[in-house]
């Protein structure tokens, strides 16, 4: 919480690999701190190894904490379902294994709902159905600390520069405005 009389609230999401999701939601204006983790799985505190062996049911997700005076759960849902494709179970690009699934940890009821209604809205869009979990958390453990601020230290790397940036670059072509990134 920064500042008196400061609000901070907390998203969980997944939807690939949590690298791309944490470069996305670092830069949008009102996001306090992205954590790549883990939840959704049967052991407690999962290894990296042990979550992708496939074998704990945990996914790779983001915890965020925002402000929510300066950006909605709805605008961070809005853009989670713009920068992944939420139509494919179990995968994401080149990324395959229930580890990389589309899923929504809320954390109270308000946020279950908003996540219904934008999910509703999203499934009008697109052709094939939404595939994306809506579950209640129930632990959220972080992962490594080299998996932590990945693209930062290590943007110029092959996955990072073919998978992350064309998210970077789609995410303030739609969403400039949350950004700071006004192009149009």
């Amino acid at each position: 919480m920064t500042g008196e009389g400061a609000t901070t609230e907390r998203a969980t999401l997944g939807g690939g690999c949590f690298w791309c999701l944490e470069a996305v939601f670092q830069r949008l204006r009102g996001v306090r701190s992205v954590v790549s983790g883990y939840a959704g799985g049967r052991r407690a505190h999962p290894s990296y190894a042990q979550v992708c062996s496939g074998a704990t049911g945990h996914a790779e997700v983001v915890q965020i904490e925002y402000d929510p005076g300066t950006i909605s759960y709805r605008e961070l849902l809005q853009v989670f379902f713009t920068i992944h494709d939420p139509t494919t179970p179990n995968r994401q690009g080149a990324d395959v294994g229930s580890q990389y699934r589309s899923v929504i940890f809320y954390h109270d009821d308000q946020q279950a709902a908003v996540a219904r209604e934008v999910m509703s809205r999203e499934a009008g869009r697109r052709a094939d159905p939404i595939v994306t979990e809506l579950t209640p958390l129930p632990a959220f453990y972080p992962a490594e600390a080299d998996h932590q601020d990945y693209y930062r230290r290590h943007g110029g790397q092959p996955y990072c520069q073919m998978v992350i940036a064309p998210k970077l670059e789609k995410a303030a072509r739609h969403f400039g405005r949350l950004t700071g990134d006004d192009r149009p």
